[in-house]
């Protein structure tokens, strides 16, 4: 009997636009940089197309050695009982059922997840946490968090103090990172199942993990474009790849 380590299935949600041809064709995509950063750690990414049924989803789910809940626009407000702020943007409300589904099934089955910017916002949300539907405009106190179309993504805004005692902190080595900031929402009430592991200067959490899951990790901001100007974070995608990696047994 020979133990081999096969790389590990990475799941993918993805965002629907539809392309400017004359007739415009729909698509379901995911920016490459995120792709990009799960081979770099050693994994296969699998894109999770919308539109898909609950009962396929979780059999997809269930194939996958971990999950990755990328970026992208806002949550459906009515969902975390909010207002329906004017600044809400990018509502699709298939990818948000879609990506709830996946959250908690991901979570329910302990399966290896790392979520992104609006991916932390749909962890928390899936889990009964809610959201500020504009931060700046919402939240006391609260700093500038949106360049996204001032400055290049890798652009690093601000700092944020990590939790020494967390996987972001193992993961990336350290327990204060400077990071880029793409984003105007972010977490208000956050769920019980989750433990706040990082924070911005003015208190807005920025890094979760899902409390009891051997690594469910979430960061408001996109490590996907700093690995390579900043290299501790593709740290976190090696920790979702590593945790994903499941020993094939061969009887030849």
């Amino acid at each position: 009997m020979i133990k081999m380590m096969r790389k590990p299935l990475i799941g993918c949600t993805t965002y629907h636009k539809t392309s400017d041809q004359n007739p415009p064709i729909d698509i379901y995509g995911l920016m490459p940089a995120y792709l990009k950063a799960i081979v770099a750690a050693g994994g296969v990414p699998v894109m999770i197309p919308l539109g898909l049924s609950e009962s396929d989803l979780q059999e997809i789910i269930q194939q996958m050695d971990g999950i990755l809940l990328p970026g992208g626009g806002d949550i459906e407000p009515s969902v975390y009982q909010g207002q329906g702020n004017a600044k809400v943007y990018g509502v699709d409300t298939d990818r948000d059922r879609v990506e709830f589904v996946v959250a908690r099934t991901a979570v329910a089955q302990q399966k290896p997840l790392l979520a992104i910017c609006r991916g932390v916002q749909v962890l928390n949300v899936a889990l009964g946490g809610s959201l500020w539907e504009d931060v700046e405009l919402l939240m006391p106190g609260a700093m500038h968090h949106e360049h996204l179309n001032s400055h290049p993504r890798s652009h690093l805004a601000h700092t944020v103090t990590i939790e020494p005692d967390s996987l972001l902190a193992q993961q990336l080595g350290r327990t204060e990172t400077a990071v880029n900031s793409l984003h105007h929402q972010g977490i208000r009430r956050l769920a019980e199942d989750l433990r706040a592991t990082a924070v911005a200067p003015d208190g807005l959490i920025e890094g979760v993990e899902v409390i009891d899951h051997p690594y469910a990790v979430g960061v408001q901001w996109h490590p996907e474009n700093l690995i390579h100007n900043a290299p501790h974070m593709l740290g976190l995608f090696r920790g979702l790849v590593e945790a994903a990696f499941e020993p094939v047994v061969s009887y030849s």
